[in-house]
């Protein structure tokens, strides 16, 4: 079994980076790591996405700019480890989007205009932290419609730990609490 493990977290001691580690070991599967930031991940600009339209028309998918969607489109779970940044998530991650949304490898269309998913993947993991509470997660919800809606992940979970940042907040008994969740998730 192949997961794919998509880590956007910048800091060192990224509590979303633990608990993320923590599902990865848990699933027990090959696993390719693809540490977003260290990426040289630039804007699609006018250029680039000629080009790359150019070669998606052709259906020429051996250039190194698909090596990313390939690997997504080939794992048969995916774990996306974001922290909850300003109501959604890193940057990086819209950038990974960005680089991987491409039309023959992760979804196609029919001559009617409807959506068909290529993503061998059933079950993508969302795991993030958050400073404090709100129920709100425009992040983890534009990735869930993407994964059902265009990649064919019909199993999309959350996985989050929250209030790690307000004043008192034992901090490890909340990551106890999380990994805690992601047994009893794994166990369902």
């Amino acid at each position: 079994m192949k997961l794919l493990y998509i880590n956007t977290c910048v800091r060192k001691e990224s509590r979303t980076k633990i608990l993320a580690d923590y599902l990865v070991d848990k699933l027990n599967a090959e696993v390719k790591q693809v540490d977003v930031p260290t990426l040289d991940l630039k804007p699609l600009d006018e250029y680039m996405l000629n080009v790359r339209t150019q070669w998606v028309e052709q259906k020429q998918f051996d250039d190194a700019l698909f090596d990313l969607a390939k690997d997504f489109a080939s794992a048969d779970i995916i774990v996306i480890a974001a922290p909850y940044w300003d109501l959604s998530f890193p940057t990086w991650l819209k950038l990974y989007i960005e680089h991987i949304n491409i039309i023959g490898l992760l979804f196609n269309f029919s001559p009617q205009g409807d959506i068909i998913p290529l993503c061998r993947a059933q079950k993508l993991y969302y795991v993030t932290t958050k400073g404090g509470y709100n129920d709100d997660n425009f992040g983890f919800e534009y990735i869930k419609n993407l994964a059902q809606n265009f990649y064919g992940i019909t199993d999309v979970n959350l996985i989050k730990a929250e209030g790690l940042d307000i004043y008192g907040t034992d901090i490890s008994k909340k990551i106890i609490q999380a990994r805690r969740d992601i047994d009893e998730l794994l166990l369902a």
